[in-house]
């Protein structure tokens, strides 16, 4: 640049005459480049490559089985709302503070009991200290069943990676969507767009999940034929009633769509990452929850 040159052009329009300031001109632009950036933050998440490797163990558990796993997976149930972004750091990059906390946020039980039966999800969109999302959700099921402090090094990604990395983690399997045969318990079901974890299967062949899905985290049984209604479905109700009476009064919905079998990568653990010694793979979707809630 020319230092010789005037901090300023003429500009001539009519019969006015203005002077226009670079400087202004720079000024201008600071914020258009401050919101540009902010918009591309948010998109980072979901059109960025990314890289995991798996967290440090020096907190690890020990003795891991799959039955621990299900009991972690329904501790927020039927107390934690859906939230988009909950689970995730601020910078939505990586797990947050709920997502590497040992138990449930006492905040995100809270939240739900002062919300009533027309809580709409998208009117708290990225309030990530109320709730948490489906990757959120599953990233804190991981986290808890993997470390015994709070505040180490997440397990949060986007829901369409999770299957893949936590099989390159060397915890188990890894099924592309249009190979997966059956389901079992403990399986991690993710897409683009949504994850799940797997409790059980019922005679049917429908399976009983449980997942952050709005309005929150619950149990939910697939539908098989679109008609609605499945054992899955069935047990899927009655458990939610029975056992959240206070969630069911307000949400009582526990079902989703065929799609959920079929569109959908999955994780199948290996019996060295999580044992299985109570053999509760065998047992029906109906035994399993008995199991679990000591029926």
């Amino acid at each position: 640049m020319d230092r010789s040159l005037p901090l300023f052009y003429t500009v001539y329009g009519g019969d006015m005459k203005r002077k226009l300031n670079i400087k202004h001109l720079l000024l201008l632009c600071i914020p258009i480049c401050l919101i540009i950036t902010l918009c591309l933050s948010m998109l980072h998440r979901n059109a960025s490559p990314s890289s995991h490797s798996e967290p440090s163990t020096s907190s690890k558990q020990s003795n891991l089985s799959l039955e621990r796993f299900l009991e972690i997976a329904i501790e927020p149930v039927g107390q934690t709302m859906y939230v988009w972004g909950g689970g995730w750091n601020e910078e939505d990059t990586g797990a947050g503070v709920e997502a590497v906390t040992i138990g449930v946020s006492d905040h995100c039980a809270s939240f739900f009991e002062e919300q009533d039966a027309s809580y709409d999800y998208q009117n708290t969109l990225y309030q990530i200290h109320d709730g948490l999302d489906c990757s959120g959700y599953v990233g804190w099921a991981i986290y808890n069943l993997m470390q015994t402090e709070s505040g180490q090094e997440g397990y949060v990604m986007k829901s369409g990676e999770m299957a893949k990395v936590f099989a390159d983690f060397g915890w188990g399997s890894y099924t592309p969507r249009n190979a997966v045969s059956d389901f079992k318990t403990g399986d991690i079901m993710s897409n683009e767009e949504h994850v799940y974890i797997v409790l059980g299967v019922c005679e049917d062949g429908s399976v009983l999940l449980v997942h952050a899905s709005p309005p929150g985290v619950r149990i939910c049984g697939t539908d098989l034929d679109q008609t609605g209604t499945s054992d899955a479905i069935v047990l899927a109700q009655q458990t939610m009633a029975e056992q959240y009476p206070k969630w069911f009064e307000k949400y009582p919905s526990c079902s989703v769509d065929v799609s959920y079998l079929h569109n959908y990568d999955q994780f199948r653990w290996n019996t060295d990452t999580l044992s299985d010694a109570s053999k509760i793979q065998a047992l029906d979707a109906s035994d399993i929850i008995k199991s679990l809630y000591n029926e």
